[in-house]
């Protein structure tokens, strides 16, 4: 192997695959990275065996040629040199060159027959679906799935594709986030999939706000998503994500409309009064006025409200407050529509677009005052 590449459009590359490297592998294997010298292309890959990615720039290739490289050294070494172009040639299967003006480094490897190799999206459902949408989808789930539940299959966002609808969830249990969209797929095709979140949040970083057209294929245990000079593929979660949307209230006689930004400054001021073990802040609808307050026997207590259109009788239902901003940052309205049942029940937060955000109450102690001394929530699965 031997060619020339732009430092530039090398570190570009470096930049959006070295996320991918394992920072501690079982396998050695898996610390290194695989660089391909083909048809005018320098192609980079990087394997956690869950989550893969390739990467490709132009690049003059004098002779073709493979070799598996220590990817953290490689990355550092790229960074440092300050030469315009970089030459990268074989000298043996397992030694290669890096050459830079008048510098000259050796980094042993290893050979590409052991370097796991990537899947193959052959046979796969490739669907055509706007950077922009799918990023928008994903962002909006991603965040209230779990991270490190015991229910292996929440630390994913569950997809389900049917009738050319495609619906994304992601839950903890304490929160849940539904969006769905037509897609441009046949009607006949249908199915369910789990995206681990590593790979999700990949996905975030790979498509941009634009209405750029990327390739998002299926298969039954792996998805491959392609944009541009990239393609991720990751194997999914398996196991059965069970049917939350069941807790979703059909009838919520509450309706109010929130200020999104004023209720997010309110709920950061008052959130200062929680703590890690009363983490609570109760939400009291009065007339047309909203009170939030949070008290701790530790800190003190905390008052705020917001003036609001509220009609219904005095109602009191209580909220971690963090997971209530959490899901305010993911709406994009001036306005958002929060629906109620009882104090009891799930909260439901819409805006104009297709998302649907639901939000366990915590539990409110009936004898006392103290948030402190209620904080048991109940959960959606």
């Amino acid at each position: 192997m031997k060619a020339v590449i732009s430092k530039n459009e090398l570190v570009s590359l470096i930049g959006k695959i070295q996320s991918i490297v394992a920072n501690k592998p079982a396998i050695p294997a898996l610390s290194n990275i695989l660089i391909e010298a083909v048809d005018d292309q320098l192609i980079l890959s990087a394997t956690d065996l869950t989550t893969s990615m390739r990467c490709y720039a132009e690049a003059k290739v004098i002779e073709e040629g493979s070799i598996a490289l220590p990817a953290k050294r490689f990355f550092q070494l790229i960074r440092e040199l300050t030469s315009p172009q970089i030459k990268i040639s074989m000298k043996t299967p397992e030694l290669v060159e890096i050459t830079s003006i008048s510098s000259l480094f050796k980094i042993n490897g290893m050979q590409k027959s052991e370097f796991p190799s990537l899947p193959d999206v052959a046979g796969a459902m490739q669907i055509r679906i706007p950077s922009n949408k799918l990023k928008e989808m994903i962002t909006k789930t991603y965040f209230a799935a779990a991270r490190e539940d015991s229910r292996y299959v929440l630390n994913g966002i569950y997809l389900n594709i049917n009738n050319s609808k495609a619906t994304l969830i992601g839950t903890d249990g304490k929160r849940l986030s539904k969006i769905t969209s037509m897609i441009d797929v046949d009607r006949s095709f249908q199915g369910s999939y789990i995206l681990p979140l590593k790979a999700s949040e990949e996905m975030i970083k790979m498509l941009s706000d634009d209405e750029q057209m990327v390739n998002f294929s299926l298969m039954h245990d792996k998805v491959f998503l392609e944009k541009g000079n990239l393609t991720l593929i990751t194997k999914l979660l398996s196991g059965e994500y069970p049917d939350v949307e069941r807790v979703i209230p059909e009838n919520t006689p509450i309706q109010v409309k929130l200020h999104r930004e004023e209720l997010i400054t309110l709920l950061r001021q008052v959130s200062l009064f929680t703590t890690d073990s009363s983490s609570s802040v109760r939400f009291i609808f009065d007339e047309s006025e909203l009170r939030l307050t949070a008290t701790s026997s530790n800190i003190g207590e905390g008052n705020v409200s917001m003036p609001v259109d509220f009609s219904h009788e005095r109602f009191e239902i209580a909220f971690n407050p963090h997971y209530f901003m959490d899901i305010l940052r993911h709406s994009k309205d001036e306005t958002i529509n929060f629906a109620l049942q009882d104090s009891f029940n799930p909260g439901i937060i819409t805006d104009s677009s297709s998302a649907l955000f639901v939000i366990m109450p915590m539990r409110l102690n009936e004898l006392s005052q103290s948030i402190e001394d209620a904080n048991q929530d109940t959960v959606l699965t």
